[in-house]
């Protein structure tokens, strides 16, 4: 079916649910994993050694999204990153999705579809293999999107937040503050007169900025890049969603160090670097000599102490993503 079929072939409340789930099921990623797939009463998979990691996350019209700056494309790809980075953050190999969508009846069925496609291109350009194994669909006034993903940990101990060491050095995978940019532009730049976000406005922002937006819009972090930090010795790793200097933070406390960042390995704005969010990359600590894997580059090193520092000083700004900091209940 083309894209101009699936616009006039209804809403979800004009087709019911069960044929708009068939109409979905074909378009979604098979996981290699599944013995039993989407359509019964639980997926079932294989893992080898009997381990593996779960995780979940949820994407909520309003405060973690607005239609009017993203497709429904690029909604189904930001979902399944932002549960895939989880679970590379473990050293997992990330294997399936559970995808559970909340919507309007009035949304036209194609939109699921494009969500849909949006998990099948993610899945297949960043985490091969992995696919959609069940969920749900309900209704709602606020469009919702949540995700439980799964990962096999292939032999492996997981990586926990809570193993850094003295004298660790601390690298990071991804890039670092280009969908904190990228966010802060559609704020700036995709908004009407009175702050209401406008899809047209976003359009010509996105043609200006290509690189900051389309990371803010569907980022692509080197997820593969978990399990060869796991193989490589990493003591502990986080995937960085809500700012650099928040998440070294929880390393910190929760391995009862410091970190240390180097601000001339921040790039050209450190500040960006550390409060940006949502740029879904691996932050992870190694011992001392460790050739580091993948495109990790150092950017710190663990120390005595607690808390987060950046050439010796503490960071003590208020950085990073809290989704009930400021919030009042209005969804743009």
């Amino acid at each position: 079916m083309t894209n101009a079929e699936r616009a006039h072939a209804g809403t979800i409340s004009e087709v019911g649910e069960i044929a708009a789930l068939e109409r979905i099921f074909p378009l979604l990623p098979r996981a290699d994993a599944a013995l039993v797939g989407p359509g019964d009463d639980a997926a079932v998979l294989r893992a080898d050694d009997g381990r593996f990691v779960v995780t979940t996350d949820m994407m909520v019209h309003g405060p973690d999204f607005r239609f009017a700056w993203s497709s429904p494309h690029d909604l189904g790809w930001k979902a399944a990153v932002t549960n895939l980075s989880d679970v590379a953050a473990m050293g997992a190999r990330p294997t399936a999705l559970v995808v559970a969508i909340a919507a309007n009846p009035g949304t036209p069925v194609a939109d699921l579809e494009a969500i849909a496609d949006g998990f099948r291109d993610a899945c297949e350009a960043l985490a091969p293999g992995c696919g959609v194994v069940g969920g749900d669909l309900s209704v709602s006034r606020t469009f919702t999107i949540a995700v439980t993903a799964f990962g096999d940990l292939e032999g492996r101990a997981p990586v926990l937040r809570s193993g850094a060491r003295v004298g660790d050095a601390v690298a990071v995978s991804g890039e670092l503050g280009v969908a904190a940019e990228g966010l802060r532009l559609l704020f700036t730049e995709a908004v009407n007169d009175d702050g209401t976000p406008d899809a047209a406005l976003a359009a010509s922002a996105a043609a200006r900025h290509p690189r900051q937006i389309g990371a803010q819009r569907a980022p692509r972090p080197p997820l593969s890049d978990g399990p060869l930090a796991a193989v490589a010795g990493a003591t502990a790793m986080l995937d960085l969603s809500d700012g650099l200097a928040r998440d070294a933070g929880r390393i910190a406390r929760a391995s009862g160090v410091g970190v240390d960042f180097a601000a001339s390995a921040l790039g050209t704005d450190p500040r960006l670097a550390l409060d940006g969010g949502e740029d879904h990359g691996l932050l992870a600590c190694f011992p001392p000599g460790t050739r580091l894997p993948g495109g990790f580059r150092e950017i710190g090193r663990v120390i005595e102490g607690s808390g987060v520092l950046v050439d010796g000083r503490p960071y003590t700004r208020e950085s990073g993503w809290d989704p009930y900091a400021g919030w009042d209940g209005a969804a743009g």
